[in-house]
């Protein structure tokens, strides 16, 4: 799927939230009693202890992104919800995989886990467990490729966002013909 494609049918919504007891399983329940369908979630705390980042991706197919913004601000300690365009936002996802690696194809999984600039954390008999962060279309196609080795267990986290910072360039001032 193009990220065109998925950036249609999915939305990005970060809500900040008061961190307190029973937030997260709130804005969960929410979801469960509304149908709407969450393709990923990650939660933490921001630099200000006060406050929780929950990164939300929701299929729009269960329900429109306006209903699930006024849903969400129904919520007691929902402080701010801010939509991030993929296009507009910076996107990662990091995965964790133990991948069957017998010794005759070992080296062909070290050098696809270095030309997606990944890792190799732990180093078994048979096995190998790599990680890999990136944008979420690269994670794919790194799991994608990874399958056929043999997954014995993954992990992904699901996706974080923050908006891409705004680009100006500087004017530099024309100094010619000024004399210091």
């Amino acid at each position: 799927m193009s990220a065109d494609a998925a950036s249609i049918r999915h939305h990005t919504i970060v809500v900040l939230v008061e961190n307190k007891a029973g937030v997260l399983a709130r804005v969960a329940g929410l979801f469960a009693r509304r149908g709407f369908n969450i393709f990923s979630l990650a939660v933490a705390p921001t630099d200000d202890e006060r406050f929780s980042r929950i990164t939300i991706v929701v299929d729009v197919e269960s329900a429109p992104l306006e209903q699930v913004t006024k849903q969400l601000f129904k919520l007691v300690h929902v402080v701010k919800i801010s939509e991030l365009d993929p296009r507009q936002s910076v996107e990662r996802e990091l995965l964790l995989a133990t991948v069957r690696a017998e010794p005759s194809v070992r080296s062909q999984i070290i050098e696809l886990v270095q030309v997606f600039e990944g890792r190799i954390l732990n180093v078994g008999h048979d096995l190998l467990t790599v990680s890999l962060d990136g944008t979420p279309v690269k994670v794919d196609d790194f799991e994608e490729l990874l399958r056929p080795y043999g997954i014995v267990e993954l992990q992904r986290t699901g996706r974080v966002a923050l908006p891409k910072l705004e680009r100006t360039a500087s004017r530099l001032r024309s100094v010619k013909g000024q004399v210091g």
